[in-house]
């Protein structure tokens, strides 16, 4: 007797681990089922069961209809229900399951969803706003607007600390925001498409340098981990980078990394690996209608991640309309979705696309992304004219 039980201990183990990996784990995340609310397993009208938090990302956020990430049939995210028979597996097999996998804590794309800590502006401190930057230095968020002020900068708080660049037709002046940057010596640069130009400007508003006569539109706009500057043009359809001397207020180069690209707009620039992700929004011929691409460039300019609207919507059952671009700390792709008010990680751009939503609920326009050193995700929504500030909940 002791030796059958001897026998059949190794073979017990292996049928819990079985059912570890093909019952108790949703197919969706990856992740092991439980009884706390995101990990819950819930059953689709189909028959297929996915976790509470795969539910609620794949769900619409007005409309909660969502298709089966496996069969495809369509549903509403009111429409499930609670696994009763997965549920009482957990139970019975109690302390027998391995602990679950750790998850890296600082990863957006991990398991934890992030959640609006809080929000700052609000119309009349903002007025349709269309660019954001963290200041890589003092921790300030700067913000472009349509206000008399064009440039808006914000203290950790959420306080309006200072505000700069008329609205005017002087040289000084900035007629049309459309994006902006702060180097890593806290120098603000703005692209400017009314005289279509860039302007750089000290920490204090002070003018220091105006590039102008060199830009169909200048667009997009970000700082190097070398504190050079990417700029997209979106009507000569490139990407260059300018090495400037901010003291002296001096351009010393100019180098045209990317032509042929159809309308870049967003730029953005990995401080962990140096890749360079550009957003295009070319119209679709006829239509007016506007599609977009994804494409991130290796350090040494070579495409190595490329990802389009219509490659999206076979992972999502939505148009994915991306406004935004930027990069978390571990180098993974994250965009805004102004189709579905959402905002999606991408990952990284050699696994394109591995598409997971991040933000689902809250948004209404947003225009514009970055990470804290802190890894809170600030969004730009340029509807609700305020700056949303999100983190990672691991309830």
């Amino acid at each position: 007797m002791g030796a059958e039980a001897s026998e059949s201990g190794p073979a017990l183990r292996e049928l819990v681990r079985e059912a570890e990996t093909s019952l108790l784990e949703c197919k969706v995340c990856f992740e092991r089922f439980g009884h706390r609310q995101q990990r819950r397993p819930r059953n689709l009208p189909c028959g297929h069961v996915v976790c509470l938090a795969c539910v609620a990302a794949l769900a619409h956020p007005r409309t909660l209809a969502l298709e089966c990430p496996f069969c495809r049939r369509a549903c509403r995210g009111c429409d499930t229900s609670d696994c009763l028979p997965v549920l009482h597996l957990l139970e019975l097999l109690g302390s027998a399951l391995r602990p679950a996998r750790a998850v890296h804590r600082s990863a957006p794309c991990g398991s934890g969803t992030l959640i609006c800590h809080h929000a700052f502006g609000g119309w009349g401190t903002l007025v349709n706003p269309t660019g954001l930057a963290l200041c890589p230095k003092t921790g300030r968020v700067v913000v472009v607007h349509d206000g008399k002020r064009r440039v808006k900068i914000f203290d950790s708080g959420g306080g309006c600390a200072h505000q700069f660049g008329e609205k005017g037709d002087a040289a000084q002046d900035i007629r049309y925001p459309l994006d902006v940057t702060v180097t890593n010596d806290c120098h603000v640069v703005v692209t400017d498409a009314g005289d279509r130009s860039i302007k750089v400007f000290d920490f204090l508003g002070q003018i220091k340098l105006i590039i102008g006569d060199q830009f169909s539109l200048p667009w997009g706009v970000e700082t190097t981990p070398q504190n050079g500057i990417v700029v997209t043009d979106a009507e000569a359809g490139s990407l260059h980078l300018l090495e400037l001397d901010f003291l002296e207020g001096v351009l010393r180069r100019t180098e045209r990394l990317q032509t042929h690209l159809c309308s870049p707009r967003g730029v953005a620039v990995s401080w962990l690996t140096g890749a360079i992700a550009v957003l295009e929004c070319p119209l679709a011929p006829g239509t007016g209608a506007c599609s977009t691409t994804v494409k991130v460039f290796s350090a040494s300019m070579q495409l190595i991640g490329q990802v389009d609207t219509f490659g999206l919507s076979l992972f999502f059952p939505s148009k994915i309309t991306a406004s935004a671009v930027t990069f978390d700390h571990q180098g993974n792709v994250i965009v805004s979705d102004t189709s579905s008010q959402a905002v999606l990680c991408l990952g990284k751009p050699e696994e394109f696309p591995v598409l997971k939503p991040i933000i689902t609920h809250g948004l209404a326009h947003p225009v514009a992304l970055t990470f804290t050193k802190e890894n809170s995700l600030l969004v730009l929504d340029s509807a609700a004219h305020s700056v949303k500030v999100y983190k990672v909940d691991w309830g």
